[in-house]
């Protein structure tokens, strides 16, 4: 908002495009006519346009009394349903010795042409007066330049100071510019800035994209700008958390370390016993195709969301959701073969960096890899509209689940043949016995070839029924007997 040092100048200054005084409290139409002109801000400069009430033409104060009801009503003004796109706007009261100054701030539109009841107006210099049909056009084309994607619009409350400024010129600028050009480069920052559309001339700020990829600390603007990672021990958000992370900062130092960790965290090697005597070494999940889901989630994401990328890991598989759905021409149904871009100056910049290809081909290497990996396709799901989610399935689950399944088949049948084996020995036995009641000198011989058995089989009946204390030996083994203890 205006200052009061900066009021008194321009009390002194004659009306201009961006200056206009009145001493009326009541005349609504002159009011929101003179708002609707500051909003189109026919000359582009970017500006905001003063209404000052209670100021004569010449720059005397009129002895006006500034009460809340007045500041009240000139604030309605904004939202009273007359003024269409509703205009950026500010009121505040000033007070001189001469009377109070009511100063109505009005911002210029990025969405022109402004209209007031229906009719566009205007300020020529001095002069309120309605747009002509060319002067129309003028402001429509000015839209349509100002209705650019998000990341190249100016980060309003942003400066050059939050900018990492030597993280731009000497890690980024030598790769996206030639060696040869950069050389004799020897333009302002600004300038530099500018012609990778890093910033915007007309607001004299940093674009969204410059806070993005370069900023100090970018969730300052944009709170969802992260990328948070979840180990679960589980398969759902209800079991323990095993480890996490949130990835942070600006997006050009952001990439490294992700591409680190999932090489180190995520893409592990570990050994897997393929014969008895051959291991080979595999990965839960390839690390190209995690790399690519995570970078497309940063690439593509709604940065106006406040939830960070969600990066979970759970016992079976991974997800990365991320704010933001399918964009421009891409459709459920159409996808992944025709893609579009939300932030293609942040899509650019990746890809100068090496992150990713734009080729449209990423999602085509995704597939490939993980079914090389053992891992089948990833899922995509559309569900969500106002997000966009990936799960991919860790390596090997399908066939883990299969040799449980054998695993569990097997156990059953070695329970199942132990206890038919019991049984059955149970049964040899106790026909022994039954022999040995009625013949106690019966030899091991005679015994085998009287339950047509091997003479080693009733050897081992004849020891577990002496363990047993079920049978003893009387005498020796020439001219003893046996005999059954009740």
């Amino acid at each position: 908002m205006i200052t009061k040092q900066e009021l008194t100048e321009l009390l002194s200054s004659t009306e201009t495009y961006r200056i206009e005084r009145t001493v009326s409290t009541t005349d609504k139409d002159k009011f929101g006519e003179a708002v609707c002109a500051f909003a189109n801000d026919m000359p582009d400069s970017g500006k905001p346009g003063y209404l000052l009430i209670g100021v004569y033409n010449d720059g005397r104060l009129s002895g006006l009394k500034a009460t809340d009801e007045l500041l009240q009503k000139f604030a309605a003004i904004r939202s009273d349903g007359n003024i269409l796109p509703i205009p950026a706007m500010a009121v505040e009261a000033f007070s001189f010795p001469e009377g109070d100054v009511i100063a109505v701030e009005v911002q210029p539109s990025d969405q022109p042409p402004v209209r007031y009841r229906g009719r566009t107006w205007i300020r020529i210099g001095p002069r309120r007066d309605i747009a002509s049909p060319a002067e129309e056009t003028i402001l429509a084309e000015r839209k349509a330049r100002n209705f650019t994607t998000f990341d190249a619009r100016p980060c309003f409350g942003a400066t050059l100071d939050d900018i990492d400024l030597d993280l731009f010129q000497h890690d980024y600028l030598p790769k996206a510019v030639d060696a040869a050009i950069l050389a004799s480069d020897d333009r302002p920052i600004e300038r530099k800035l500018e012609s990778l559309r890093l910033f915007n001339s007309v607001y004299n700020l940093p674009t969204n994209a410059a806070v993005l990829l370069f900023g100090r600390d970018p969730r300052h603007f944009f709170p969802g700008a992260a990328v948070q990672y979840v180990s679960f021990g589980g398969l759902d958000k209800g079991t323990e958390i095993l480890n996490e992370h949130l990835f942070k900062g600006p997006i050009m130092k952001m990439l490294p370390q992700i591409d680190l960790f999932i090489e180190t965290t995520i893409a592990r090697k570990r050994p897997v016993l393929v014969t008895a005597l051959r291991e080979e070494m595999r990965v839960d999940y390839p690390k190209a195709a995690i790399r690519e889901l995570v970078m497309n989630a940063i690439m593509h994401r709604d940065y106006q969301g406040n939830a960070p990328i969600h990066f979970y890991q759970y016992s079976d598989r991974i997800e990365v959701v991320n704010h933001g759905g399918l964009y421009g021409r891409a459709r459920p149904e159409n996808f992944p073969n025709i893609s579009d871009y939300r932030n293609p100056i942040v899509a650019e910049a990746m890809k100068v960096l090496g992150y990713v290809n734009c080729y449209n081909r990423g999602i085509a290497d995704v597939q490939r890899e993980l079914a090389a990996n053992g891992n089948g396709s990833a899922e995509f799901s559309f569900r969500l509209i106002t997000a966009f989610e990936a799960k991919v399935a860790k390596a090997g689950r399908q066939q883990e689940l299969d040799q449980s399944t054998r695993d569990s088949s097997m156990k059953s049948n070695l329970k199942s043949n132990l206890k038919s084996n019991l049984k059955s020995s149970l049964k040899t036995r106790d026909k022994i016995l039954k022999i040995i009641e009625v013949t106690p000198s019966i030899t091991l011989p005679e015994l085998a070839t009287k339950l047509d058995m091997s003479l080693a089989g009733i050897k081992k009946h004849i020891r577990q029924l002496q363990t047993d204390g079920s049978l003893r030996r009387i005498g020796p083994d020439k001219g003893g007997h046996w005999e059954v203890v009740k």
